[in-house]
């Protein structure tokens, strides 16, 4: 029923929907029959489902890389998610997961539910790293290497300043758009892109998490994870978790918006980056997460919901994303979109309001100026259409029989 009322409140996600089931099943059959190999894909969908879907538009030899690549990097990040692992414990971990990824018969039990599996059987990821060229394993261990220092060095220090922030983000992030970046040149797919685009690819992405997930890493038991930097929250709090109290809603937003609209700052290099690629599985690759980012943000902005719960953008209109992303010009519409549809919640009250405004009109006018921008109907503007309800029931019911048949066989 949850199906159907999404759908009749949203009727234009009914294909973008349909096209991504019908995906989803598609790569269930793609798993390969190697033992780490079929491993790894299962793996991927258990701890990222959307990541999992545009893995799989890459070529065989890139794909696998980047699979390994992706899974290397849950395991190291694993390893600094678990609070209940003592810090004389982890730093060393962190220190020589790079060395650890060549040994097939070392792994280090922790996290929780698919990542505990993930790092009970890290052995299966190992084989397919040595499986893999020796370029893209070069790359991989590098990146490895950097994060895990990265990660080492922010465990016993605070993210006090926007520098710091800017410098978790790049261990936590940035390093991946490095890393990908030196994947897809080694694949010869692509040239190599600048590290501050590849860079900023990884901070566009990271802020919005750390953004999004505040309520939840501010929860973590045994101890809260605050990643939000005391540079911006000091000056609306006196201590982080305050923040999600009622009573301090109104600068509870104010911070929020403030961390939005530092976030928008990488916006421009991300349409940069994009725009030179060259492979269209490659563009599809970046370009879907990054619109899912700046849509997550336009939601996020001025949403005290953030301090209630996880706002997140629907299945359908992600659905929507993945379907109709297709080419550079469908990446500055989304971008414009999103952009037009946070505007209207700037209050002129708040105080980052004028520099918000800045940011949104930069974005805008990069995506005019590039010339791609055709006038468009708003994809992403919320709209009624006059459907027949019965008739979409009924095709829903269709589906939900097909693939329980199919999940049968």
């Amino acid at each position: 029923m949850g199906m159907v009322k999404a759908v009749l409140e949203h009727p234009e996600d009914l294909m973008p929907l349909m096209k991504m089931k019908v995906a989803m099943e598609k790569i269930k059959m793609q798993i390969p029959a190697e033992p780490h190999w079929r491993f790894a894909y299962s793996m991927l969908q258990k701890v990222s489902r959307s990541f999992a879907l545009v893995i799989q538009q890459l070529g065989p030899e890139l794909r696998n890389a980047v699979c390994v690549f992706y899974l290397v990097l849950r395991a190291l990040d694993t390893v600094e998610d678990d609070t209940s692992i003592p810090v004389d414990i982890k730093v060393p971990i962190l220190l020589g997961f790079h060395e650890q990824i060549y040994d097939r018969d070392r792994h280090f039990s922790c996290g929780a539910n698919a990542y505990k599996i993930l790092m009970d059987k890290f052995h299966f990821v190992s084989i397919a790293f040595l499986e893999l060229g020796k370029s893209y394993q070069e790359a991989i261990e590098d990146i490895t290497m950097r994060m895990g220092a990265g990660m080492a060095k922010f465990i016993c220090k605070e993210v006090e300043t926007l520098d710091d922030y800017d410098e978790y983000c790049h261990y936590a992030a940035g390093l991946v758009g490095l890393g990908l970046s030196k994947l897809f040149h080694a694949s010869g797919l692509e040239d190599l892109a600048p590290d501050s685009l590849s860079n900023s690819m990884g901070l566009f992405l990271q802020k919005t998490n750390i953004i999004r997930d505040y309520l939840e890493d501010i929860n973590e038991i045994p101890k809260a994870r605050m990643f939000w930097p005391r540079q911006v929250w000091s000056k609306y709090a006196d201590k982080l978790e305050d923040l999600k109290y009622e009573e301090n809603s109104v600068k509870a937003v104010q911070c929020l918006n403030d961390l939005v609209t530092n976030a928008l700052i990488h916006a421009e290099d991300c349409l940069e980056y994009l725009s030179s690629l060259k492979d269209i599985y490659i563009f599809r690759f970046c370009a879907i997460p990054q619109i899912m980012a700046i849509g997550t943000l336009s939601l996020c902005y001025n949403n005290v919901e953030v301090f209630r719960g996880v706002v997140k953008m629907r299945r359908g209109l992600t659905a929507r994303v993945a379907d109709q992303t297709k080419m550079m010009a469908d990446v500055y519409g989304a971008f414009y979109d999103f952009s037009s549809l946070l505007e209207p919640k700037i209050d002129d009250k708040d105080p980052n309001a004028s520099l918000t405004r800045k940011r949104i009109e930069a974005i805008k006018k990069a995506c005019i100026s590039s010339g791609l921008l055709k006038k468009r109907e708003f994809y992403l503007v919320e709209r009624r259409t006059m459907y027949n309800t019965t008739l979409i029931s009924f095709i829903v019911f269709l589906l939900a029989v097909f693939f329980a048949v199919r999940s049968m066989q």
